[in-house]
């Protein structure tokens, strides 16, 4: 989908649809300036999987796992890296290889080069208060194709 403008239900809704579509692990990158609703996405995400520990923004550990619910999750927050070399000091490989997880990438922009073609994108822009823009898309080839990740046929 492009630049939908979903409110806080709608944004609940998507959260419990990637949950679905994700239930058996994937990756998601989260776009965003600061204060867009990435990490409120991300517990939002967290939360369908059932998971009870204290959901926050990984800035400065650049990783949480999570692993009390359904499914083991790594938060990833990539915000303060700056160059890719510090992408693999921290392991990420690693947490790429893993079946059965899901993976989500705060600042994901920062590291596009670095994500798994199949990554789910969740562009996430200030509307209002109450609302957000949304457009979740994948990168195949270098371009973007816009899914509508309500639409089980595109995913």
């Amino acid at each position: 989908m492009i630049d939908q403008i979903l409110n806080i239900d709608e944004m609940n809704n998507l959260a419990k649809q990637i949950a679905k579509t994700y239930k058996n692990g994937g990756f998601i990158g989260l776009i965003g300036d600061l204060g867009a609703g990435k990490t409120t996405l991300a517990k939002r995400i967290c939360k369908e999987f059932n998971i009870t520990e204290n959901i926050k923004s990984p800035t400065f550990t650049y990783v949480i796992e999570y692993d009390s619910g359904d499914i083991k999750v790594y938060h990833f927050d990539v915000y303060r890296i700056t160059n890719i070399d510090e992408l693999y000091e921290i392991g990420f490989e690693d947490y790429m290889q893993e079946d059965n997880v899901l993976v989500i990438v705060e600042w994901a922009n920062n590291i596009l080069s670095e994500m798994p073609e199949d990554t789910l994108y969740v562009e996430i822009k200030y509307n209002d208060e109450f609302s957000r823009k949304v457009s979740t898309y994948r990168i195949e080839n270098g371009e973007l194709e816009y899914v509508n990740i309500c639409d089980n046929n595109n995913n």
